[in-house]
């Protein structure tokens, strides 16, 4: 897959698209998914232009699984679910419908079903209230 500089992710590293935002540092960012497969879904992005991760320089690799311990920590404590799935795609044969690298992290609850994967919007207010539980609960530096 190609990178396109026209994609969603980079337009919103751009600040040319609206994002709620739950985490962001030098090399990554972690935004909400506005169509999730769970309540509290939370996609980390890479801020360099990679497509698959296999484009990504090691340095930013390291970055996006730290930034991605750190979400799922946070989510974790502070939606409480018994299981999270981390997800990261490359190519379209694997699933992967934006050409930049991000991984997803999806709270899970026993006797869920996933909602399909970037079809239903969900309500912005309720997106910025799990995304204020996230954010008092992201662990300090260095954790």
């Amino acid at each position: 897959m190609e990178y396109d500089s026209q994609n969603p992710f980079a337009r919103i590293l751009r600040g040319e698209l609206p994002s709620i935002s739950v985490y962001e540092d030098d090399l990554t960012i972690a935004i909400m998914d506005i169509m999730p497969q769970a309540d509290g879904h939370v996609l980390i992005l890479t801020k360099e232009p990679a497509a698959e991760i296999f484009d990504l320089s090691a340095h930013g690799a390291a970055a996006c699984i730290r930034t991605t311990q750190r979400v799922a920590t946070a989510v974790k404590a502070a939606l409480n679910p018994p299981g999270i799935v981390i997800g990261q795609f490359n190519g379209k044969a694997a699933g992967q419908t934006v050409p930049h690298v991000h991984f997803h992290v999806v709270p899970r609850w026993e006797g869920d079903s996933l909602k399909p994967h970037g079809a239903i919007p969900a309500d912005p207010d309720q997106l910025r209230a799990i995304s204020a539980r996230i954010i008092a609960a992201l662990p300090r530096e260095g954790v």
